[in-house]
């Protein structure tokens, strides 16, 4: 069963969130009866599947040790505890990486649906541990952190410490009510983004080209353009779509799942763009890889200045997000392109002629324009649409 596709899916979700509602309205805990929804929906998602079923249950086994294994060499000081608990973190990405290496050859390899939204998150947990601010928790809230069901397959990534907090402290009667009051729009929003936005932005990529032709130079150009504007358009209503009934759900449930879109398509450069788009991916990557690796720079002196450190933190940043989701060329060429984007960007506002008229509206508006451009560029390479231009396929 495919969360947010399959119509059994929806009607097993709202039947499950019947119960949920009256515990959450009489003000009574939800993580029990939310920990078994969760493990009763990931059976689901997978009983067709028992490959992938046995390695998410693999991972499962092995992100516990070694969470459980990093939380006891912080527990008691361990002498080695950094270098083991790099050890750990290799562990953690390691079914990810195989399993993005085993792709490139159309291989399986330790992958299961949900693989990559699963490792940022118990590779957050051991992180924070690492830094302290996790320093006690239990396995029962650890599982329930990695296997909560509304955001398994496709995100928004969740953040342990909120999720925990909450789980553990049941919302007054009015603010579960507000909240499960929003959670619904959210929900019918989102299927009204996946189901009719995405499909009719689908069609048009294809219908659209058709009525503009390729008889020449100028039409064929016209019909790139077109595929590219409504390939992206799909992208965004296809996923906030899926990300609205994620948190739409979880509302339900007594969870609050972070948002992941802020109309990105107002976005006045490349910074704002990344702060409105799958806001918890960029957030993610910002805050365990962007701010470690340029505090580090820093620390060792390797470049000479900041703005050359946020550049290269850019570009690192990005094309680690290419990687992630994908070894192909396509992807990682657009994350490169992106943190080349970025680093464009810091060069930019830091001159004299940003700094003079960076509130003038008529700069705004040249920089939307030119914003949106690039971000539909990048749609084109995430698509693979330059690599078949490109290479003729």
């Amino acid at each position: 069963m495919n969360f947010y596709v399959d119509p059994a899916f929806f009607v097993l979700a709202a039947v499950a969130a019947v119960p949920a509602v009256v515990l959450g309205m009489r003000e009574k805990p939800l993580f029990g009866y939310t920990l078994a929804v969760s493990a009763a929906f990931l059976v689901l998602l997978f009983v067709y599947d028992w490959m992938q079923g046995a390695f998410f249950a693999l991972f499962l086994v092995l992100a516990t040790v070694l969470f459980l294994w990093v939380q006891r060499l912080f527990a008691h000081d361990s002498p080695r505890a950094v270098p083991l608990y790099r050890i750990a973190l290799a562990g953690t990405l390691a079914p990810l990486v195989v399993y993005k290496v085993a792709a490139v050859f159309d291989g399986n390899l330790l992958g299961f649906m949900g693989i990559s939204y699963l490792t940022f998150k118990a590779v957050q947990v051991l992180i924070e541990t690492r830094d302290g601010l996790i320093k006690d928790m239990s396995v029962v809230d650890y599982l329930a952190f990695l296997v909560f069901f509304t955001p398994f397959t496709s995100g928004p990534i969740m953040r342990s410490r909120p999720f925990v907090e909450r789980a553990h402290a049941p919302l007054p009667r009015p603010e579960y009510a507000d909240g499960l009051a929003t959670g619904i729009l959210r929900f019918l929003l989102g299927a009204v983004y996946k189901f009719v936005f995405a499909a009719l932005c689908s069609w048009a990529q294809w219908f659209v080209p058709e009525v503009i032709g390729s008889g020449s130079l100028l039409h064929s150009f016209g019909s790139e353009v077109a595929i590219a504007f409504f390939y992206g358009l799909y992208l965004f209503f296809d996923f906030a779509g899926y990300s609205l009934m994620a948190i739409g759900l979880a509302a339900a449930f007594g969870v609050d799942v972070p948002r992941n879109f802020n109309m990105p398509f107002l976005s006045v450069d490349i910074k704002d763009f990344w702060n409105r788009w799958h806001i918890t991916l960029s957030h993610w990557l910002r805050d365990f890889v962007f701010m470690r690796f340029s505090r580090a720079c820093m620390q060792r002196k390797l470049f000479k200045s900041r703005t050359t450190t946020a550049c290269m933190g850019y570009l690192l940043n990005m094309t680690i997000m290419g990687f992630w989701h994908g070894i192909t060329i396509d992807y990682v060429a657009y994350g490169f392109y992106h943190g080349a984007l970025l680093a464009l960007c810091e060069l930019f506002q830091k001159t004299k002629f940003y700094r003079a008229h960076k509130s003038a509206r008529w700069l705004k508006a040249v920089s939307w324009g030119v914003t949106m451009i690039a971000v539909f560029i990048g749609f084109s390479l995430f698509s693979g649409q330059i690599s078949r231009l490109v290479l003729g396929g």
